[in-house]
């Protein structure tokens, strides 16, 4: 079986998972393609037997220029067999709220002939809003490198798993898709401190093109932003202001690393619930595999 998969990662996270899955897709014998996002034309998915679309969840939602490449995706007769597709995505926390993240997707999708087979989400550590501790980081790539091999033959298998549908999840995902226009606001606020060095690692390496280092020096923001924080979190000297997202920025790269000694922090007991429930889930999961 050939598989293609599409992914956009704006820190590395989905990317990582990405990583995940073509190892594991390769365990089993299939040779799988992976693709960043953006790109212009989509390949041939005649080519292909599956397609996989990844991304990291945007304000419960899916990133717009992962939403207009799927426009773009050649549709399948409708009289032919369907081109099956698998989703996996990212997140900080592990709340419910992210399960409506992906239903403007399968809607595009199967808008133009693909059967959604699975969903799986991943909890990867925060590139906004505070930094994770480092025994949290280890602890989700952990949990990520035993859960993406069950997946992935869930997927080789055909099953079908897809998240619980939520009450209004619909309308409230739509109401939160305002970060879509949002983010090409708040972007342009974004600025270079003093101390920044000008050496254009954030012009180029902004995925939407958004940053342009002018003959004068002067790092300049426009429009087009979506607010992946790939340049605040990636700026070698933490000369990224983030203006009115100043006080969620994080910056600097996860080591995934196991640590010497536990690193506690004063956010362990945020979403605490959502996290033992998620733990629990995926330790249940691994278990049954075991049997």
């Amino acid at each position: 079986m050939k598989i293609i998969m599409y992914y956009f990662s704006g820190t590395g996270n989905t990317k990582k998972i990405t990583e995940l899955y073509e190892q594991a897709f390769a365990e089993q014998g299939e040779v799988a393609t992976s693709v960043s996002l953006p790109i212009h034309t989509p390949n041939d998915p005649d080519a292909f037997d599956m397609i996989g679309i990844g991304y990291p969840v945007h304000a419960f939602n899916v990133p717009k220029l992962v939403l207009d490449f799927c426009k773009k995706l050649p549709k399948i007769n409708k009289h032919g067999q369907k081109k099956q597709v698998f989703i996996y995505k990212t997140s900080g926390e592990p709340v419910r709220m992210n399960d409506i993240s992906s239903l403007k997707l399968i809607k595009i999708l199967k808008s133009r002939g693909y059967d959604v087979l699975t969903e799986r989400r991943y909890i990867m550590p925060y590139n906004m809003i505070f930094r994770h501790s480092d025994s949290a980081a280890y602890k989700m790539w952990s949990y990520a490198q035993k859960l993406v091999p069950l997946d992935v033959a869930e997927v080789i298998a055909g099953e079908r798993r897809m998240p619980k549908k939520m009450f209004m999840g619909g309308l409230i995902a739509w109401i939160m898709r305002c970060e879509h226009w949002g983010a090409r606001l708040i972007g342009r606020f974004f600025s270079a401190e003093s101390w920044c060095v000008k050496c254009g690692k954030c012009a180029n390496t902004c995925p939407v093109g958004n940053i342009k280092i002018t003959k004068k020096g002067k790092v300049k923001f426009g429009g087009k932003c979506t607010i992946c924080m790939r340049c605040a979190f990636t700026c070698p000297k933490n000369a990224i202001n983030a203006g009115l997202l100043e006080g969620w920025k994080v910056n600097g790269e996860y080591s995934f690393e196991e640590p010497e000694a536990p690193t506690p922090s004063k956010h362990d007991n945020y979403c605490k619930k959502a996290y033992d429930r998620y733990y629990a889930e995926a330790d249940a999961r691994i278990r049954n595999a075991e049997l």
